[in-house]
């Protein structure tokens, strides 16, 4: 079971499902999903269906960030228990290549 990175607490399994769609959204830039890469800091689900992912970008200024929103949306409404969606877009933590997963390192050449 997944769990939110900034309290580990575990994701529900509605929550759970979401964050196996958005392995489906893959950043253009390096060619591997957003949730392996890092980006993907929180997902909760409330009792009204709507689903708000907390996330951030490689960089800021990201030029595909409007497309990765449109694609994230897309994913997340196809989880039959989410009605609604809202992206959360943060800054802090910084994104580094430290919060990639060890296959997405693998995937780019990262020797860690």
């Amino acid at each position: 079971m997944a769990a939110d990175q900034n309290t580990g607490a575990p994701f529900s399994p509605v929550e759970n499902r979401v964050m196996t769609a958005l392995q489906s959204v893959i950043d253009p830039e390096l060619g591997i999903d957003i949730v392996n890469l890092g980006l993907i800091y929180d997902v909760h689900v409330n009792k009204q269906c709507l689903c708000v992912i907390t996330m951030t970008l490689t960089t800021m200024g990201c030029p595909v960030s409007s497309m990765l929103s449109q694609q994230i949306i897309e994913q997340t409404l196809a989880v039959k228990e989410v009605n609604s969606c809202k992206i959360n877009l943060v800054w802090q933590p910084q994104w580094n290549q430290d919060m990639m997963t060890r296959y997405a390192k693998i995937a780019l050449g990262i020797h860690s």
